[in-house]
């Protein structure tokens, strides 16, 4: 049933075969599970994301009309879980309309350019490292554009989608999380850490 494509797994699904449902499980299982941990960041809580995530889904299969893709839908469900348990922990947060503060003459025009998407020049070990602590540092709003954009692949359509945004909201909230990305990372190659340097 591997060979299967989504949406011939959510049909059959969604005709009592609990088969294809564990398939569907098992093909966005270990997805679901890295997003929720790199937007909430502790272990315990992507598993209850995870299991949320597909008990809705088993529930509401049968209501799904397939006018997105079926990952897209499940992202939906999966984003919306984990951003619910950051609000529940009552951690701080900024408000969505929130101009991100850059300021043009932090960025060192001498440095490295980082390109429009710094996650593709990151390949070893410590540098994803350094990568991951920058992604933590964004506002969540940002952050979670930028996870479902750069890093899980999703068109900036179906990023809409599953935050029910609209497409110019996604670009402009992936721009600012791309340039505050480029500002920390050079900061930290400049100055080794995140943390501006204290003055002597």
């Amino acid at each position: 049933m591997s060979r299967y494509s989504d949406d011939v797994l959510v049909e059959k699904a969604q005709s009592d075969d609990l088969n294809a449902f564990d398939k569907l499980v098992s093909r966005y299982e270990e997805k679901i599970y890295n997003l929720a941990y790199r937007i909430l960041r502790n272990r315990e809580d992507p598993e209850d994301v995870l299991q949320e995530t597909f008990i809705s889904v088993f529930k509401s299969l049968k209501k799904f009309k397939r006018k997105s893709a079926f990952s897209t839908w499940v992202y939906r469900i999966a984003t919306n879980a984990a951003l619910m348990k950051l609000r529940k922990k009552k951690l701080e947060t900024v408000s969505l309309d929130a101009p991100l503060k850059i300021s043009e003459n932090e960025i060192k025009r001498e440095t490295v350019d980082w390109s429009k998407n710094p996650g593709k020049i990151f390949k070893t070990q410590r540098l994803r490292e350094i990568m991951e602590q920058a992604i933590e540092l964004l506002p969540y709003h940002y952050k979670t554009v930028f996870l479902l954009r750069d890093e899980e692949g999703l068109s900036t359509d179906e990023v809409a989608k599953v935050l029910n945004i609209s497409v110019s909201a996604v670009k402009s909230r992936l721009h600012r999380a791309r340039l505050s990305l480029r500002e920390k990372l050079t900061k930290y190659f400049s100055t080794g850490s995140f943390e501006k340097p204290k003055e002597v």
